[in-house]
């Protein structure tokens, strides 16, 4: 890992506290980092009605956004306090193919700190695009 890889996950791994997983006792934490440096960090937040449930990298991305988008996503990482990683699932990767670049980093460390890295084209080769939307709709 990079210096600046290495400081996301040092602040996701603290953050792995902060997750609200009363039901599964699964905290996930992810920390991502934009081309500009700024930083923002989520956790999984549960809820009684599951499919309510939002995942860690998507309060991370969420939380970009909200900010105003600075910059692009350069590199998110996503950790549980696991022996080995952990994958995002298919509703993040969605996300993320949306609000990151093909080619940026996801990166997916255990709790010492292997890890695996991909490219989010390599998490979703064939994404639902906007491209999908338009092609519906001018039928």
């Amino acid at each position: 890992m990079t210096p600046e890889e290495k400081q996301l996950f040092d602040l996701a791994k603290d953050h792995l506290k902060d997750a609200y997983a009363p039901y599964s006792h699964f905290h996930v934490a992810a920390a991502l980092v934009t081309d500009q440096g700024e930083i923002f960090t989520g956790v999984n937040i549960e809820n009684s009605s599951f499919g309510l449930t939002n995942c860690a990298e998507r309060t991370a991305m969420f939380g970009w956004v909200n900010s105003g988008r600075p910059g692009k996503i350069k590199t998110l990482l996503i950790i549980g306090n696991t022996d080995r990683p952990i994958s995002p699932c298919g509703a993040c990767r969605q996300v993320m193919s949306e609000l990151m670049a093909r080619d940026a980093k996801v990166i997916l460390p255990d709790s010492q700190g292997d890890f695996a890295e991909y490219m989010v084209e390599q998490l979703l080769p064939y994404q639902f695009t906007e491209k999908d939307i338009e092609d519906g709709a001018n039928k």
